[in-house]
């Protein structure tokens, strides 16, 4: 039986693992998402072990500025809490806004806007469109995977973990 370490070049040549091989990894160190692509990746030892598609918010282009923008927030984060009872299944709240989310919208007489998390899918969508869900952005700016791939992440990291969203 290989080690759990052997397992992560084999996974990350794979870019995306199955759930039962992700169970076994060591706790995830960075999650990165890349807004143009579609994308979230864990992170360990500097190799992605596991991607996934992601849905964003409904005006993805550009740094979140204020509330209602609809804009996917850009930068580093940290996922903070877990909310096990989400409308949206399960969600991992990002720690924006930060001090400098607060300053610019403080500068531009505006309110930066919150509860920014990874989440599930709405309910709502249906059975037959809820795999193809990241063909197009339909939170408020939020980042939404599947229902499965978010049981993936919340086994994966925990508090603290760090999160860089890019363009």
């Amino acid at each position: 039986m290989p080690t759990r370490r052997a397992l992560l070049p084999l996974l990350a040549s794979t870019l995306v693992a199955p759930a039962s091989a992700v169970a076994g990894l060591p706790r995830v160190e960075r999650v990165e998402v890349k807004k143009r692509a579609r994308v979230l990746e864990l992170i360990v030892e500097d190799r992605v072990v596991w991607s996934c598609r992601v849905a964003l918010g409904r005006r993805p282009e550009g740094h979140k500025v204020r509330e209602g923008d609809g804009r996917t927030p850009e930068g580093r984060y940290e996922l903070s809490d877990f909310v096990p009872n989400s409308y949206y299944y399960k969600a991992i709240r990002i720690s924006y806004p930060n001090e400098q989310d607060r300053e610019r919208a403080r500068r531009l007489g505006v309110r930066p806007g919150g509860d920014i998390m990874i989440h599930g899918l709405d309910p709502a969508i249906a059975r037959q469109f809820r795999r193809d869900h990241w063909l197009f952005n339909w939170t408020r700016g939020c980042i939404a995977v599947t229902d499965e791939e978010m049981d993936i992440l919340w086994a994966s990291v925990v508090p603290g973990t760090p999160i860089d969203i890019h363009p």
